[in-house]
């Protein structure tokens, strides 16, 4: 999508209380391909299917608190593939980026890698002009 707009979805956080917009994410399964898990969480959670994954970052959002590294990729090139599984999001949408820039100054966006992944498309979109 030429670095315009990201693929998020709108649940539901019980620990937080609250309904926020994320990017997908997940685990990856014993034996599996970190980005290629990447690819499987989108789809799974929003229909559809990126055709590249790259590893971006990892981190610790919760450093002080738990030893919980977490991993970033970049996907390109998404396919629709289907719709996600029920459980999985209220709703799936492509999100301009100064859309997503305004909605984590809102709260509508919350969670550290969402924020993190943001940022990041921001910055490739700036460094590309």
């Amino acid at each position: 999508d030429a670095g315009e707009r990201v693929l998020m979805m709108r649940r539901h956080r019980f620990i937080v209380d609250r309904w926020v917009w994320e990017l997908p994410g997940g685990y990856v399964d014993d034996g599996e391909d970190p980005a290629g898990a990447a690819a499987r969480e989108v789809e799974e959670e929003t229909g559809w299917r990126p055709r590249h994954v790259e590893f971006v970052l990892s981190c610790q959002p919760l450093i002080g608190n738990a030893d919980y590294p977490q991993d970033l990729y970049l996907g390109t090139g998404a396919e629709l593939t289907g719709v996600p599984e029920a459980d999985e999001a209220a709703e799936v949408r492509w999100v301009p980026l100064d859309e997503a820039k305004a909605m984590i100054f809102s709260g509508e966006i919350a969670g550290a890698m969402t924020v993190i992944g943001v940022q990041h498309a921001l910055l490739r979109r700036s460094a590309s002009r």
